[in-house]
């Protein structure tokens, strides 16, 4: 496969990782009846990285049974976001979701809530899955 092609697999896991954190944050952060979301123009590039991520893990994990496919992906997710997040610190002064992170009780160094882990985990399987169809 092309280069583009790749690239535009990855765009596409992108665009469901954005739409799905705009509907996760739309449904668990008061906003009333008006449910609304939001996401950050940064979160692109790191949901664009479960395309390359699932092409590496797959081959090694793929045959594992579900819970335990689970837990790695919700651990390697949440690696990723405190590495991304660390990284947007030292550019920007601050992670773009740190301010709704701080100060809850199991958030780790400012950019990671492990109370997430197990939507992470749910979120990780329903990425395979769509990494799998655009893989056919």
């Amino acid at each position: 496969m092309s280069w583009a092609g790749h690239a535009e697999r990855a765009a596409l896991l992108a665009c469901a990782g954005v739409a799905a954190e705009v509907l996760f944050t739309a449904l668990t952060q008061p906003s009333g009846k008006r449910l609304m979301g939001y996401s950050y123009a940064w979160m692109f590039p790191v949901y664009a990285l479960l395309y390359p991520g699932f092409r590496l893990l797959l081959p090694l994990a793929g045959a594992w049974a579900w819970p335990l496919r689970a837990a790695l992906y919700a651990a390697l997710i949440m690696l990723v976001e405190l590495l991304t997040g660390l990284a947007l610190r030292r550019a920007l002064g601050e992670a773009p979701w740190e301010p709704s992170y701080r100060g809850k009780r199991y958030c780790a160094l400012g950019l990671v809530r492990l109370d997430y882990f197990p939507a992470w985990a749910a979120a990780g399987l329903a990425f395979e899955a769509a990494y799998r169809l655009l893989a056919r």
